[in-house]
Parts: C-alpha cells; sequence; structure tokens
C-alpha cells in the first residue's frame, strides 16, 4: 500500500512541556484511520500539523508525497487544494449561506465559470445529504447535523484526494453521529477517499474505521484494527474499551 500521510519522529513543545515526543505513523490510500487519545493528548494539534497549520518543533510529515515542513508558502498552498478539512465545529463562515461557505474553496483555488461553480457546489450538498433548500440557509440556521453536513460539503469542493476530519461526530446525537458515519464511510468507498479521524466516539470506531492509532503520553502506544488494539495490555487502552464492555453488559442485563 502506497501511504498518503507519514509522519516520523514528530515533536511538539507546548507551555513547555513536550505534547508530542516522537510521533511515528501512516495513513495509507483508501484507508480510514481514527487517532485516539486522552483528551490533553495532543490530537487536535497533530491534525492541524499534518495539514500545515502548525508546525512542530521536530520531525517529519509527509502529505501526499510533499513534506510539509520544507515546503514553501505557495507550494503548501497547492497541497491544500488537494486535502479537505474538518474542523470540531465546523468553522463555517456564519454571514455566508451554506452554498457560499461550499463556493468558497472553488473561488480561492479556481477559476471555475460561475455556472460551473454552482453546478459543483449543487453537487457537493446532494453529497452530503443535505436537502436543496439548505443551500440558501445560513449555519445559524442549521441544526447540528446539518452544520456538520455543510461543513463536510465544504471539505469536498476540491474533490480532495484526502479529509481530515476532528471530532467529526461531536455535539451530535447517537442517531445523528451514526448517520454522519455512514454519510463518510459511504463516500470515503465509493469516491477513493482516505480519512484520518480524530475522535472519542466508540461507535465510530467499531463502526466504520479500519484502523485506530492511539496516542499516549506524547507518542503512539498502538496501532491496528480496532479488535485488535482493544485487546493491547496496557491501562489506559483497557480504560477507553472497557466503557462500551460495561455498557453492552448493562444493556444485555435489562
Amino acid at each position: 500500500m502506497s501511504a498518503v500521510l507519514e509522519l516520523e519522529g514528530v515533536r511538539t513543545r507546548l507551555a513547555g512541556q513536550w505534547l508530542h515526543d516522537g510521533v511515528s505513523f501512516s495513513v495509507n490510500k483508501g484507508e480510514v484511520v481514527a487517532l485516539i487519545g486522552a483528551s490533553g493528548s495532543g490530537k487536535t494539534v497533530l491534525l492541524r500539523e499534518c495539514v500545515g497549520l502548525l508546525r512542530p518543533d521536530g520531525g517529519t510529515i509527509k502529505l501526499l508525497g510533499q513534506d510539509l515542513l520544507r515546503l514553501s508558502p505557495q507550494g503548501l498552498n497547492q497541497v491544500r487544494r488537494r486535502f479537505g478539512m474538518l474542523f470540531q465545529e465546523g468553522a463555517l463562515f456564519s454571514s455566508l449561506t451554506v452554498a457560499e461557505n461550499v463556493a468558497a474553496p472553488l473561488r480561492e483555488h479556481t477559476d471555475l465559470p460561475a455556472r460551473l461553480r454552482d453546478q459543483v457546489v449543487a453537487l457537493d450538498i446532494r453529497l452530503a445529504g443535505l436537502p436543496p433548500d439548505a443551500a440558501g440557509k445560513r449555519p445559524a440556521e442549521l441544526s447540528g447535523g446539518m452544520k456538520k453536513r455543510a461543513a463536510l460539503a465544504r471539505a469536498l469542493a476540491l474533490q480532495p484526494e484526502m479529509l481530515l476530519l476532528d471530532e467529526p461526530t461531536s455535539g451530535l446525537d447517537p442517531i445523528s453521529a451514526r448517520e454522519f458515519d455512514r454519510l463518510l464511510r459511504t463516500l470515503c468507498d465509493s469516491l477513493g477517499l482516505t480519512a484520518l479521524l480524530t475522535t472519542h466516539d466508540l461507535d465510530t470506531l467499531w463502526g466504520m474505521v479500519d484502523r485506530v492509532v492511539v496516542l499516549h503520553g506524547g507518542k503512539v502506544i498502538a496501532e491496528g484494527p480496532v479488535a485488535e488494539v482493544a485487546k493491547v495490555d496496557q491501562p489506559w487502552i483497557q480504560s477507553y474499551f472497557s466503557v462500551r464492555r460495561q455498557s453492552k453488559g448493562t444493556l444485555d442485563g435489562i
């Protein structure tokens, strides 16, 4: 398999301490990989480093074959046309409609005629599972689930090769969260996308990812299929996965 994203020995110093102290893992083409870890373990920071929004203090990050730490601003801008990013809160422009939000990357990175741009926007809104009338609404008029889908539509605007998503199901009710999981998995499979997401959602892990990477103490302490990682004899991992086992046991006893 060819790696779309490769991290080697990434080190990040924050507030006088090492948040990441030699993080190494890769994401292969076509994979959906989840990055998990305790709150404060640096998952979001690492995700932002993977797209060039933050710069680590050491190590190497290669995205789509490009060494991000060696790229010029122009080179980094070219790479940004090849991936989509979904931030935890959506990060939609509140003063713009959904259609205008989705069109923003197209306006910034392409010279598409207005008519063709509008067609692409409409297609991405449909791909994200939003009704056509959502296009004219502003973020404040949308439910939490619809905001996530609008942000996903924007992330798809440039036909990316990879998606990076920060806590994509946070703030959603269980039904909306599972619907979003199914949508994301379907899009990745049908469009041939690679995805890296951070999450605390155990149902997301068990339901739609190919592999999980565990970040703890500034390093990757385990990675592999969810079922294998769940068996790793390490205190944080066992505590994390025991939540689902305890919940299942409670439900089985009802």
